[in-house]
């Protein structure tokens, strides 16, 4: 028996000020205000899941925080993307690649020419392409890596292309993963393979955010290498895990359609976009009773 959808708003807008910045990247739809939210989610379980799972990863805001706060014992990120992917095995599984790549950042001076020739020349090794990989997030437009994204032009204060351009910082992110990285695990992949492997697993539980492409919305083709995602098998795949899942999508006809269509409840929550414009997003899962 299907249970009822729930269409209740949030109207609280996180600060995503006060929320801690685990991430190297400035990933385009990163999920740093959902953060209160996730905690909120993984707390009010009797105990800590073995093992949360994101098959979206991206920047990795929610499994680096859950993680560093230990709310669950383990965390699998899984991401496709091949640029994205060198980042997160540098820092994750190549022992003192995310030393390597800390130093490596605060070496570089960021100018046009420096800029312009060190992304023109092709990678040598994984380490390089995932140098490379932060370079682009933090030269480009709004953090887009997609192929025709293109760099910052005036930037904060004018400041062009070392306006996103925080060594010290982004050496404290990194080391700051190296050092709870034995909780982590990593894994280039399409995201929809992870359901199968731990759909049985009562004790895992699934953050998931995939790119929002429903109902011919283009923003993640422009936002994202793959951004194609079979909405409907996600869904269906969902319905199938024995564990917990969190989804988060657009608010859009078609996606409260899928979920009233398995059976998921769903909440409106409020939250900002990266130029501080008021939105809203869907919160998806079996049981949002929860979300206060």
């Amino acid at each position: 028996m299907q249970q009822l959808a729930f269409w209740t708003q949030r109207e609280h807008v996180v600060n995503v000020a006060s929320v801690p910045q685990r991430s190297p990247f400035r990933y385009p739809g990163g999920k740093t205000w959902l953060v209160p939210y996730i905690r909120q989610w993984l707390v009010s379980k009797r105990e800590a899941p073995t093992l949360l799972i994101e098959p979206f990863a991206g920047g990795g805001i929610v499994s680096l925080t859950v993680a560093a706060e230990r709310l669950a014992r383990h965390v699998l990120m899984v991401e496709r993307d091949e640029a994205v992917a060198a980042v997160w095995q540098t820092i994750i599984h190549d022992k003192g690649g995310g030393e390597w790549l800390a130093e490596r950042i605060t070496a570089f001076k960021v100018s046009s020419d420096s800029v312009t020739a060190f992304l023109a020349t092709p990678a040598s090794c994984p380490r390089e392409q995932a140098f490379q990989t932060i370079v682009k997030n933090r030269v480009n437009r709004g953090g887009i890596m997609a192929p025709g994204a293109g760099l910052i032009k005036e930037g904060e204060n004018g400041k062009g292309l070392s306006s996103r351009w925080y060594p010290q910082t982004l050496k404290r992110r990194i080391l700051d993963i190296v050092q709870i990285r034995d909780r982590l695990e990593f894994t280039q992949s399409d995201g929809l393979t992870s359901f199968t492997q731990y759909a049985a697993d009562s004790k895992a539980v699934f953050f998931i955010d995939p790119p929002y492409t429903v109902a011919g919305k283009r923003a993640g083709s422009r936002l994202y290498k793959y951004s194609e995602v079979n909405h409907e098998e996600l869904f269906r795949l969902s319905s199938k895990l024995v564990g917990d899942f969190l989804m988060t999508y657009d608010d859009e006809v078609e996606v409260r359609d899928l979920a009233k269509r398995y059976g998921f409840e769903v909440r409106t929550v409020a939250m900002k976009s990266t130029h501080h414009v008021a939105m809203n997003e869907l919160l998806i899962g079996r049981n949002l009773q929860w979300l206060r």
